[in-house]
């Protein structure tokens, strides 16, 4: 939902941006301003739980009006169950899934999904993979028995794993001349060390290494209805759709093998530290900074949110405001707290001009430490939860969003509730709450710090920090 959630994320910003400039400038506000408007957070749906006698969990919304249907399909095991000298072999598998079953082509394949309506897109995140399609609702059975041949019959044609290699490749490489990749990459391994979630991405290594062979594996492997959930959100009667499921997927088997096994919680001992990334010649240094945060079923998580929200989740947060309103180092700074099954990562960014680096990195772990040590205003906490309450209202009224927000609780093991009960959680996160997130998971000195950039220019600007620098790959 990376796509979905930014696009929300900007609009919302913008949206609420003059606002967060006139707060924080000198100038008085005028006095007659109305209040804010009434709140109106978004209600969870009705879910409809089944689950077939092969296992596969289907969750069901129904939505009258709008006349598609999206569905998001996630399969528990992603890149942390990659083999270890295999890393992103699940990026390979799900760039070719589609791409050939025992009777089709892939033409074929994606033929007869645009005839529904829709394309089919997939995936690879750390604990999961997923597969996400909305068609026109006439035509939901139709992708429904096409959607089941992916899943059940895929075959990874050689010509088409060769294919998709060279693309990967490709494409890799253009990755690797983006700073915010090696940034985002080089945090992962340095918090995660020899844990699986250090893996974010493929390597060329593994891309070359990679056979047809070992993706049919993997897919024989992991691709079984007792560890796949299928959502499907939008204007349908239940009845009929669970037939249709039922019909489509329930002689799908479960194999007699054991699936993937499960990743074990890190060890949460990230070092503090500089791990610098030379990029020669780079105009810039990309900051990240990595602490371990709380896991989403965690009891503070909504208090950790709102915190983040302050510190620097939202146009308005005190970073923002610092670093780019007030200096105008960074143009857009940001931070959020990003969810794995097993463990929870608040997560600081920016990138700063060479001649900033040191000024930037100063006011970044000011801001930190202030989340550590200072209560938020009334006005702070009320745009915090205005601000979250209010992203959600405007993200779910996507039925991808939906579907896909679904499909992720059930991979962390929670409820559909909860998609339902977000909002109202945020509403009544308390000061004391808030303070006591900031105090556990803010403070500076817990911070595994990555810089993207030009070598002698970090080393020379950080170097009063007093903190050991560590020139990484």
């Amino acid at each position: 939902m990376k796509l979905i959630r930014a696009t929300v994320f900007v609009l919302a910003g913008l949206m609420i941006l003059p606002a967060a400039w006139t707060q924080e400038k000198t100038q008085p506000l005028p006095k007659n301003l109305p209040a804010y408007g009434p709140l109106v957070p978004f209600r969870g749906p009705q879910v409809v739980q089944k689950r077939l006698a092969n296992g596969l969990t289907l969750w069901m919304v129904s939505r009258a009006g709008f006349p598609k249907v999206s569905f998001a399909v996630a399969v528990r095991g992603g890149m942390a169950s990659d083999p270890k000298d295999r890393p992103g072999l699940s990026k390979l598998l799900m760039d070719t899934i589609d791409q050939g079953t025992q009777s089709k082509n892939a033409r074929q394949i994606a033929e007869a999904f645009q005839a529904d309506g829709g394309d089919l897109t997939g995936d690879a995140h750390a604990d999961f993979t997923e597969s996400m399609i909305s068609v026109l609702a006439s035509w939901a059975s139709s992708t429904l028995e096409t959607l089941s041949d992916v899943l059940e019959n895929a075959t990874f044609p050689n010509s088409e794993v060769a294919l998709a290699k060279r693309n990967e490749a490709d494409s890799l490489r253009a990755s690797e001349a983006e700073p915010s990749f090696l940034a985002n990459r080089a945090l992962a391994r340095e918090m995660f060390d020899n844990h699986p979630y250090s893996v974010t991405s493929l390597t060329q290594a593994s891309l070359a290494a990679t056979t047809p062979d070992q993706l049919r594996r993997a897919y024989a492997m992991r691709f079984r209805p007792d560890r796949t959930i299928l959502v499907a959100v939008g204007d349908f009667d239940p009845g009929p759709m669970a037939n249709a499921v039922q019909k489509a997927l329930g002689g799908w088997t479960t194999p007699a093998g054991s699936p993937a096994a499960s990743v074990p919680q890190p060890v949460q001992n990230n070092p503090h530290g500089v791990f610098l990334v030379p990029r020669k010649g780079s105009v810039q240094t990309a900051f990240r900074l990595g602490a371990f945060g709380p896991l989403e079923s965690s009891a503070d998580f909504e208090a950790a949110e709102v915190a983040d929200a302050i510190y620097g989740g939202m146009f308005g947060s005190r970073l923002v405001n610092d670093i780019r309103e007030d200096k105008g180092y960074t143009y857009s700074p940001g931070a959020d707290i990003q969810e794995r099954s097993e463990a929870g990562v608040l997560e600081t960014r920016a990138s700063v001009r060479n001649a900033v680096t040191g000024a930037s990195l100063n006011e970044i772990l000011y801001q930190m430490n202030r989340m550590a040590t200072t209560s938020p205003t009334p006005e702070e906490l009320t745009r915090a939860k205005r601000y979250l309450t209010g992203i959600r209202a405007i993200e779910y009224q996507l039925q991808e969003a939906v579907a896909e927000r679904l499909a992720s609780l059930w991979v962390v093991g929670l409820p559909p509730q909860e998609l339902g009960e977000e909002s109202s959680k945020i509403q009544t996160v308390t000061f004391a709450e808030v303070d006591q997130a900031g105090r556990k998971y803010f403070p500076a000195s817990r911070q595994t710090i990555v810089a993207v950039g030009e070598q002698s220019v970090i080393q020379q600007q950080l170097k009063p920090f007093g903190l050991p620098v560590h020139p990484v790959e």
